[in-house]
Parts: C-alpha cells; structure tokens; sequence
C-alpha cells in the first residue's frame, strides 16, 4: 500500500477518517477530493485501501459509492 500525504505532510488516510467522522461517519469520493484537493481516482484509492484496512466499508448507490465508517 502507498501512504498518502497531502500538501501539508498530513497522511490522506487518517484525515479521510477524522472527516468522516466529522461528516456524521458517511462520505463520498468527491467530498474526499474536493475536501483535500486532490482529484478522484487518488481519493478513490485511499478510499479502496481504507476498506483493505477495515477501517470503512463501501455501499454502491446508482453514480456514487458511499464511505461508511466501521
């Protein structure tokens, strides 16, 4: 797994899920890359690593996957 850090130094993963948690525990791929300013297929993969890590589980809605936080 890559680590991702954003601009600051901060790592993408830890602050995808103090967002989340801050957002009522459920986020979506273009709030993480809007949020951060990255663009969506590098939220999408720390998003999809985050499932790896048991962290967040994804839910398919028709054009969007939500983020929920375990």
């Amino acid at each position: 797994m890559t680590n991702h850090t954003l601009h600051d130094g901060l790592d993408l993963k830890k602050e995808i899920l103090k967002l989340a948690e801050k957002k009522g525990k459920i986020v979506t791929t273009s709030e993480i890359a809007t949020e951060f300013k990255i663009s969506w297929n590098t939220a999408e993969k720390a998003l999809l690593e985050l499932t790896i890590d048991n962290k967040i589980e994804r839910l398919k809605k028709a054009g969007v996957n939500l983020w929920i936080l375990k």
